[in-house]
């Protein structure tokens, strides 16, 4: 069974600018360019009916589109060793609205409220014995991360399907944003 997630993909031209940054810290596996997106609910493996109700109330959420650009970098966890790198957003206000709006579909439909804080945040890389060193070199030297600013148009229903050594991504509905 797929596990689903709910998830903004980037534009190409962001998408290339990431990758680019991509590298430098040993012990880190990054993400492939084609798998990097900013999720806004993961929802794990779904039964068909539950699924189906959670296209069903996405499709009627409503939220305008809005401008979004990438930002800054940093680590999960934020205190400890680091087990992630990650790329931010330069205004995370209208990601809040509609994660909330969201957060507020999938409560209906019966699936568990989210407990963990939202963080808008693109994954670059999951560390695993990363030097500690190397990860803070990579945070001094991509702290003024910008990429192109894009007009979110859509999110989308996403599924992540195993495969040997890694997984793929699968666009299963797009919602447009109004």
């Amino acid at each position: 069974m797929p596990r689903l997630f709910i998830a903004i993909n980037l534009p190409e031209v962001v998408a290339d600018h990431l990758a680019l940054v991509q590298g430098g810290v040993p012990g880190a596996r990054w993400e492939a360019r084609d798998k990097l997106h900013l999720t806004l609910r993961f929802l794990g493996e779904l039964d068909g009916g539950t699924a189906r109700a959670v296209a069903e109330g996405l499709a009627a959420v409503t939220q305008p589109r809005f401008e979004l650009g990438v930002r800054g970098v940093g680590h999960f966890p934020p205190r400890g060793e680091p087990r992630s790198l990650w790329a931010g957003v330069d205004d995370p206000t209208p990601l809040h609205a509609l994660h909330d709006r969201i957060e507020r579909v999938l409560i209906r439909i019966g699936v568990p409220a989210d407990t963990r804080k939202f963080a808008p945040h693109v994954t670059l890389a999951r560390l695993r014995d990363a030097p500690r060193g190397r990860v803070l070199a990579f945070l001094e030297h991509h702290a003024l991360l910008e990429t192109a600013r894009f007009e979110v148009v859509d999110f989308a229903l996403m599924s992540s399907v195993r495969t040997a050594g890694s997984s793929s991504y699968r666009v299963e509905q797009r919602f447009p944003l109004t």
